[in-house]
């Protein structure tokens, strides 16, 4: 029931009547919009920077601006990063790496230190949300799990100290690989021999200090894995027949969600259903290798187009979680070309090293209800470098990329690569010599992207081969200078 009551008793009831239904009419609408609010998730991007080619944090900080995002999740606390971050809105989850977490564990005054030195320096200038300590901990080889607990313990009471706890939140990524079972979602369990080390007090810490479990989850792994049960359409939110737990009845209609509620039933098993969970990663590469099945810039696009649109649609949470909201952190901002492992590791992100979009998908409410995306420094082109007729740039296929120049690399710096892939590198560099068919446009740029793609496909596109200290970056869209094609291999 709602009361209302009004200063001066006497008034006339017509008044009152009229002040009543003034002030329902009002609340009722307010009501509306916080529910609606309440039931809208968040989009926010993983800022990682395993390469070597990448823009300024400052100009990082204007394209984020740029593009309508406001939350972002780094995997450290570097100083400029954080520095340029200051004043500009933008919401960041920091983190503790992994190799400090003994040390952070150990020693009270090390984590006390840490976080002046981390947190403390910065905030509030800098939005720092939340503390990420460590990442995916359970699967370092340097056997960290111990730790993870008394870390986090000892990050919340230096945060505590300096009265941060209720505006900073501490908690910890895990992978999917944390699970026993996954399938059907509702047998969800966490691995027997990570439940009561680890897990449970996690879980329980998270609890007590009002914080939420950080979750990455990827389900073009298990689809490229499980090609012949699972469906393309399942794992990229498009139509299809969808799937009924046989444990509980609930029909999923996509792997993401399914992925979840496998996390969720875990930790419902263990009592721990009333915690909250945030998706601190998801993605989907835009090119990979060719056993990397379902790679591509067209599937990228479809998974993480269509998942910010289930995110922000405001409809609900997963089939087990209807009112939770999804907040979501998508991997990653930009293509890393310093990330080992296989060619999908390096083909992430959203933009290209020079800014440019891999590929269009809109990052917030108004550019869905748009119907498009918002162009950077109001240049539509996808191309990585200058190109002809857009409509003429071929799509990449599984497997297939090319390396390019980065014109921003300066032209001392491209012409000693040039210089070396022509020479001691042994790539093709006849077509852009004087009267063949690669050598218009006569720019350093052009030369060196051809020159380093070259060397690139010559080297089989193996990691490290489209480097050059920098000086080009892999792209996933073939590049045209004029009428010169390009080689995908030799």
């Amino acid at each position: 029931m709602l009361c209302f009551s009004s200063k001066n008793q006497r008034q006339s009831t017509s008044m009152a009547a009229s002040t009543v239904s003034h002030s329902f009419f009002f609340l009722l609408l307010l009501l509306l919009s916080v529910s609606a609010f309440a039931d809208t998730g968040m989009i926010g991007i993983n800022y990682g920077r395993i390469a070597n080619n990448l823009p300024t944090p400052e100009k990082v900080v204007a394209l984020l601006k740029s593009q309508g995002v406001n939350r972002i999740k780094l995997y450290d606390t570097d100083s400029t990063v954080l520095t340029a971050l200051a004043n500009s809105n933008i919401s960041v989850v920091v983190a503790l790496p992994n190799e400090l977490l003994s040390s952070a564990a150990g020693d009270q005054s090390f984590a006390d230190n840490w976080v002046q030195a981390n947190i403390s320096k910065y905030y509030p200038s800098t939005k720092i949300e939340a503390i990420a300590v460590g990442n995916e901990v359970f699967v370092d080889p340097k056997n960290t799990t111990t730790f993870l607990v008394p870390a986090m313990k000892n990050l919340y009471n230096s945060l505590k100290k300096l009265q941060l706890d209720s505006s900073i939140k501490i908690s910890s990524p895990i992978a999917l690989s944390a699970l026993q079972n996954s399938y059907p979602s509702s047998s969800g369990s966490f691995k027997t021999e990570l439940i009561e080390p680890v897990i449970k007090p996690m879980l329980d810490f998270l609890r007590q200090t009002g914080s939420y479990l950080m979750v990455n989850a990827y389900p073009f792994f298990a689809y490229t894995a499980n090609t012949d049960v699972i469906s393309l359409d399942y794992a990229l939110f498009k139509e299809n027949p969808g799937n009924v737990d046989s444990g509980n009845g609930l029909k999923y209609t996509n792997l993401f969600d399914a992925q979840i509620d496998a996390v969720f039933a875990a930790m419902s098993a263990l009592n721990f259903n009333d915690v909250k969970m945030v998706i601190t990663e998801t993605g989907w590469p835009s090119a990979g290798d060719e056993n990397e099945a379902g790679a591509g810039e067209d599937n990228a696009a479809s998974y993480n187009g269509n998942l910010i649109r289930r995110v922000l649609s405001g409809n609900g949470g997963t089939p087990l979680r209807p009112k939770d909201p999804l907040n979501v952190y998508l991997f990653a901002l930009f293509n890393e070309n310093q990330k080992p492992g296989p060619t999908s590791e390096r083909n992430y992100g959203f933009f290209y090293p020079n800014e440019q979009k891999v590929y269009e998908v809109p990052f917030t409410q108004a550019e869905l209800d748009n119907g498009k995306s918002t162009p950077v420094n109001g240049n539509k082109s996808q191309a990585p470098a200058p190109s002809g007729d857009e409509n003429d740039v071929s799509k990449a296929k599984v497997g297939q990329t090319w390396c390019v120049a980065n014109g921003k690399a300066g032209d001392e710096k491209l012409q000693k690569a040039i210089d070396y892939a022509c020479g001691e590198g042994g790539a093709d560099c006849r077509p852009i010599q004087d009267g063949s068919t690669c050598y218009d446009p006569n720019t350093l740029e052009a030369h060196a992207s051809y020159a380093f793609n070259s060397y690139y496909q010559k080297n089989s596109r193996k990691a490290g081969s489209c480097d050059f200290g920098g000086a080009a970056y892999v792209v996933t869209q073939s590049p045209r200078y004029g009428n010169c094609e390009f080689p995908t291999g030799y």
